[in-house]
């Protein structure tokens, strides 16, 4: 199964392109996803959550970079799980490219994943794509929080030559104490997507789907009489 999402960004690429490719701090964005071992930079090992409607599982798997071109700001990774109780196994090569766009960065992301077991079922009628979109929307919102909140703190941090702060002397003569610098804002981690709400979400996209089908049919049916 062939799968394609893209968003934007509002940062430049080559921040966007380097945030991307450390593992540590986009894997919290990631719904469902838990990093458990830094192998090497190229290798990695986590574990990811999936619960939709009644069928819940635990990936345990490895994710390891195959391509990596820093020029064209191309990544290619390839992620093989398999889940704890034996209900299914997946596996995905994912090329995620990024190009500068209008506000920002534009990342597109192309997967091509392989379900077996009791979560393949999920792959008839357009329902994994659907869940895809809704999994890489969280991804984005986080990200970009993230990217955010780690520019703001770089902001607020002291200027790289060790200058002092400029200070205003008080009614004493005495000169005040700088300012302390801003705390650090917390990096956010995505929040895992109720596995009803999302089999309902996604039962009702298969609906209107369906039905744009039938009265699309219907209408082009129409006028060719």
């Amino acid at each position: 199964m062939d799968l394609h999402n893209d968003f934007d960004v509002a940062a430049p690429v080559d921040q966007v392109w380097a945030y991307m490719l450390d593992v540590e701090k986009i894997a919290p964005c990631m719904p469902g996803a838990e990093l458990t071992e830094v192998v090497d930079d190229k290798n990695w090992k986590g574990k990811v959550t999936v619960k939709v409607g009644p069928v819940s599982m635990a990936f345990l798997g490895t994710v390891t970079m195959e391509e990596r071109d820093d020029a064209a700001k191309r990544v290619v990774l390839k992620a093989d799980g398999r889940d704890s109780r034996g209900k299914g196994a997946a596996n995905a090569l994912v090329t995620a490219q990024m190009e500068p766009a209008a506000d920002g960065t534009k990342v597109s992301i192309d997967t091509a994943l392989t379900i077996t077991g009791a979560a393949a079922q999920y792959a008839r009628g357009g329902m994994i794509q659907d869940i895809s979109g809704r999994l890489t929307k969280e991804f984005a919102n986080c990200l970009q929080a993230n990217m955010q909140a780690a520019g703001t703190t770089a902001a607020a941090a002291p200027a790289p030559d060790g200058g002092a702060a400029a200070t205003a002397p008080t009614p004493g003569g005495q000169a005040a104490a700088p300012a302390a610098p801003a705390a650090p804002q917390p990096a956010r981690a995505a929040k895992p997507v109720g596995g009803v709400r999302l089999a309902l979400w996604a039962f009702w996209r298969s609906v209107v789907r369906f039905f744009k089908k039938v009265f699309g049919s219907s209408s082009a049916g129409q006028g060719g009489t």
